[in-house]
């Protein structure tokens, strides 16, 4: 039992010891400097702000192809950089800058879709972005006439 608590204690009195360097001379002044930078600007976010979040093409027919741009500011304080753009089917597609958005600048996103579907149809864009709430939706949506022939027939 002796020898237990001997062999603790040098263990101990040897990890106490062998931590004696100063951390604080190890750390660069640059880094320290970026790490600040960094900080202080870790509260700021860009803010996408379209000017409709839904568009509605009318009454179109099935099978007519359709196209809107939505354009957006980004109102925030931070660079907006769009990671994804995706619909609620595929059926729509959209297109989105894949370089960012400074501060104060405006873009634009182009949103197809193929009139398929019958009568009222809507569907959701949903954009991945790094604003504060890392999510933004914009929605479209039309009136699809059927073709002739593909409803039902009376006899």
């Amino acid at each position: 039992m002796k020898k237990i608590i001997l062999i603790l204690a040098v263990i101990t009195a040897f990890g106490f010891t062998s931590c004696k360097e100063n951390a604080a001379s190890k750390v660069s002044k640059e880094k320290v400097a970026e790490a600040e930078t960094r900080d202080a600007n870790s509260g700021k976010f860009p803010k996408m702000v379209f000017t409709e979040t839904e568009f509605d093409f009318g009454t179109i027919d099935q099978g007519t192809a359709v196209e809107h741009v939505f354009k957006f500011t980004n109102t925030g304080e931070a660079p907006l950089v769009i990671v994804n753009a995706k619909s609620s089917c595929g059926c729509t597609v959209p297109t989105y800058p894949k370089t960012p958005v400074a501060p104060g600048d405006s873009a634009e996103m182009l949103v197809k879709f193929n009139g398929s579907g019958k009568n009222q149809v809507s569907k959701t864009v949903t954009v991945t972005a790094n604003t504060e709430t890392g999510k933004e939706t914009i929605k479209i949506k039309a009136f699809v006439n059927p073709k002739a022939g593909s409803g039902p027939t009376s006899k």
